[in-house]
């Protein structure tokens, strides 16, 4: 399938004994793989060294806050704050590049800024920013409107024109469509169709460019929409992925209802289907966190 990145999670992966050996399989067979980790007592230093030697490409850790009260509070469990960053120092150790995953909502919304400082002294590789998708209506509180989300927008664009690490978006896919229109402002240009455009870059969304595997072998289009296209004990990675109809289906952007369906760059984001289906239950509907107005 020529894939060009493993991303291993969890719960906690250092539970699977057979965690080095997965490791070491993938990157024998030149698979780029990355793992995220939890600073639990299971993690001490000596492992990252083993991961590293079995060739370990990068290690993500998750931090939702700049502050202890902010991160520790998100977990209800006091010191990972410190932990983590403890551990990161281990990271540099043994030079294993560094990946701080972020859940962005409204309870940290006001600590980016902060965060960039952060991961600016911890010398990380790449900041994933993760936006808040609910899992049920009650948690849509939680959710950041779509003003919000373009005001964190500014913010990564800004900080991405200094800074040393990469910074990229999950279930914000229509970030791209901000660098869009920022690369088109500053050229003095339009907006018009993406695919006009020589330097937009292919869309990556749920079930397109993605996808995610659970432990029992379902396969879906990302970890944050509920629906399985298939399991793996019954069938290829690669059937599912290329033939099952709910895969094809989110491929298919003329199926996009509402804006995102007249939207000149919907070939390029295509807005989160995830938010979108959590929350008004259907696939295609227009993504509610989304400011832009075709």
């Amino acid at each position: 399938m020529h894939v060009p990145l493993l991303a291993l999670t969890g719960g906690d992966p250092l539970l699977r004994p057979d965690l080095l050996p997965v490791v070491d399989f993938a990157s024998k067979r030149s698979l780029r793989t990355s793992l995220t980790l939890l600073p639990t007592p299971r993690l001490e230093d000596s492992i990252i060294s083993e991961l590293r030697a079995c060739g370990l490409m990068r290690v993500a850790f998750w931090l939702h806050g700049s502050t202890p009260g902010l991160n520790d509070g998100y977990w209800k469990m006091p010191g990972l704050h410190r932990r983590t960053l403890e551990i990161i120092g281990t990271c540099h150790e043994v030079q294993m590049p560094v990946q701080i995953n972020t859940i962005v909502s409204r309870r940290n919304f006001h600590d980016i800024e902060p965060m960039i400082e952060l991961l600016t002294r911890l010398d990380v590789m790449l900041w994933n920013v993760f936006f808040y998708v609910p899992g049920s209506p009650e948690e849509t509180v939680q959710m950041l409107d779509a003003e919000q989300h373009e005001q964190v927008f500014a913010k990564l664009y800004n900080a991405s024109k200094r800074v040393n690490f990469q910074i990229k978006t999950t279930e914000g896919q229509h970030y791209q469509r901000y660098l869009l229109q920022q690369r088109v402002r500053e050229s003095r240009g339009r907006l018009i169709e993406a695919t006009a455009i020589p330097y937009a870059p292919r869309g990556v969304n749920d079930g397109r460019g993605f996808v995610f595997v659970n432990y029992r072998g379902e396969v879906y289009p990302s970890r944050f929409l509920p629906i399985s296209a298939g399991n793996l004990i019954s069938q290829s990675l690669s059937e599912v992925y290329c033939d099952s109809p709910l895969f094809t289906s989110l491929r298919d952007t003329s199926r996009l209802k509402g804006k995102c369906g007249r939207c000149p760059v919907r070939t390029l984001c295509g807005g989160s289907r995830a938010r979108a289906y959590a929350v008004t239950g259907d696939l295609f509907a227009t993504d509610p966190c989304c400011a832009y107005e075709p």
